[in-house]
């Protein structure tokens, strides 16, 4: 197993990634079949049938990177300065070949030399100043916000300066991710919002091949800076990833939810395996605008009063563990564990310890029914996403374990946009929602927990849907965000656990998982629990890891 690995400085912060929640999928047993065919100019050995992409059912020719309706190809094609691995928030140096933290306000990445865009022109550092200009230029492509954190981007010869607009560590990578565009190209595009850019020219591993609105073709870019690290000579990337194209088709490169893995994918065909780590926590969201949930002792007996390890296998078939109430990804995460929570911040189901905590918020039990302190039956709801399976499986756990300790509890289930409503707006009294995977425990807590994302209920949050405030909290937020030193970093970290563990913002439950499927039949060296050195997702510069650490099945 080749690695071009290499941290750019001891610390885990990281820019941001959404965490990917995919509905359940449920497909027979199959047999392998041959798979859509490659262009013809690469050998079969070594084309890649890759899952990467959708066109539902046909795709449209547009490879622009800061479009988030375009190929997801391009990702193969652009580079950033830097990729983050969410799973242990590693950072590694691509267009960058290092990055130097100066201060809390400033990062200066220097880029490497002699790297040439797919057409034969120099890639300088004016294409990155160029780059960072468009994104202010034109606020509708900054998908990552780059310049809600930046002040100025400067070049001085192959230097490029990066001024944040406060003391913001985190901002590094977040900056380091932003994917690179050639200057001599993008200059004369007069819009680039609308821009399709349906030949594109990037600096990465891989040119566009042929194109159909049913298939596309990526070639191994012969000039490409570390194309020795490239295993395969070609990407065929359909249009169609249905279930049981997946299991029936031969892909090498897949990302989806499947049901019973072990009879479906990996007895489909020899050398399909799989790798489901986790990439966010799936968790309980109490409004705590409400009674009775803005009581942390009533927070505490429901926490309590759940058998996680119950709920994360009927949610997820036992792919995923339960999660601690520390909101750490373990074990990316394990070396910022608080010793001083006890059990790692697991909390394991304890109902007379839940009656307890309710009674201390004046709830007590009468005839099995949980009782309120004005005499009446408590009564909740849990609002999750119609089509959202594995969380529905996962909520019916929970109303079930509720309703044993004698809380009735109803399930609602909004369709996909009025549920993202409801939980923008406050609009509910329990919801499942998931957190983290940043790869980066502070934007993960200060997403969750900052009082800058607090809104009124009513007005649409973008963040802290839960409507979770506390002074302290904010102060320990802005002392981690300027903090250099990996030992300062870890003890503020072990601090936000404590918030998480006693106030019980939100109640974890179990990890959201990455669901990565491969073949060995033609490529090795995947990602997996023995080696994360990339998460398994296929729509972001993450898969430059993958493109570039993979050997040919056999060498």
């Amino acid at each position: 197993m080749r690695s071009t690995r290499t941290t750019t400085r001891p610390r885990r912060l990281t820019a941001a990634t959404g965490v990917a929640l995919a509905a359940a999928l449920v497909v027979s047993g199959c047999t392998g079949a041959q798979g859509p065919q490659g262009s013809g100019g690469a050998d079969a050995a070594g084309t890649m049938l890759f899952a990467g992409d959708n066109g539902s059912p046909n795709f449209t020719r547009n490879f622009n990177p800061f479009n988030p309706t375009g190929r997801k190809g391009a990702f193969h094609i652009y580079e950033p300065l830097t990729v983050l691995n969410t799973i242990d928030g590693e950072s590694t140096p691509f267009l960058a070949e290092s990055v130097e933290q100066v201060d809390p306000q400033t990062a200066v990445f220097t880029l490497r030399e002699g790297v040439t865009w797919s057409d034969g022109e120099p890639f300088t550092a004016d294409d990155v100043t160029f780059t960072f200009q468009m994104l202010k230029d034109f606020p509708a492509l900054d998908l990552d916000g780059v310049w809600q954190r930046l002040d100025s981007v400067e070049a001085d010869g192959m230097d490029v300066t990066m001024h944040f607009s406060e003391p913001d560590v985190p901002a590094t990578d977040i900056v380091g991710g932003t994917v690179i565009v050639p200057q001599h190209l993008w200059a004369d595009v007069e819009d680039p919002v609308s821009y399709a850019d349906e030949d594109p020219v990037g600096t990465g591993p891989f040119t566009l091949g042929s194109y159909s609105d049913t298939q596309y073709t990526l070639e191994k870019n012969p000039d490409y800076w570390q194309a020795d690290q490239v295993a395969a000579d070609e990407l065929v990337i359909p249009a169609s990833n249905e279930q049981l194209d997946l299991v029936n088709k031969g892909y090498d490169w897949a990302y989806a939810f499947i049901s019973d893995v072990e009879n479906t994918w990996v007895a489909a065909n020899e050398g399909n395996t799989y790798w489901f780590p986790p990439g966010g926590t799936i968790s309980l969201y109490p409004n705590l605008t409400q009674a009775p949930f803005d009581d942390v002792d009533f927070r505490r007996g429901l926490s309590l009063a759940l058998d996680r390890e119950s709920i994360a296998e009927t949610a997820e078939e036992g792919y995923v563990d339960a999660a601690p109430q520390t909101g750490l990804l373990l074990p990316g995460q394990e070396d910022l564990t608080d010793g001083d929570i006890p059990n790692g911040g697991e909390v394991a189901q304890d109902t007379d310890a839940a009656l307890e905590a309710f009674a201390a918020a004046g709830y007590t039990q009468q005839g099995g029914t949980l009782v309120g302190p004005d005499g009446q039956p408590v009564t909740l709801s849990i609002t999750t996403a119609n089509g959202y399976t594995d969380w529905l499986r996962g909520v019916q756990e929970v109303q079930r374990q509720l309703q044993a300790i004698g809380i009735a509890v109803t399930i609602e289930q909004p369709q996909a946009a009025a549920y993202q409503q409801a939980i923008n707006n406050g609009d509910f009294q329990l919801a499942m929602g998931g957190f983290g995977g940043t790869g980066s425990y502070y934007r993960d807590m200060n997403q969750l927990l900052s009082s800058e994302f607090l809104q009124p209920v009513g007005t649409a949050a973008s963040s802290n849907f839960q409507r979770f405030s506390d002074p302290q909290v904010d102060e320990i937020l802005a002392q981690y965000q300027a903090a250099t030193d990996p030992a300062e970093q870890a003890e503020l970290a072990g601090q936000l656990q404590e918030v998480m563990y006693d106030q019980v913002p939100v109640i974890a439950m179990f990890y959201g998982g990455l669901w990565g499927l491969f073949s060995d039949e033609k490529f090795t060296g995947w990602p997996s629990d023995e080696d994360p050195y990339a998460t398994p997702i296929t729509y972001d510069s993450n898969v430059l890891l993958i493109d570039t650490n993979l050997e040919r099945a056999g060498s």
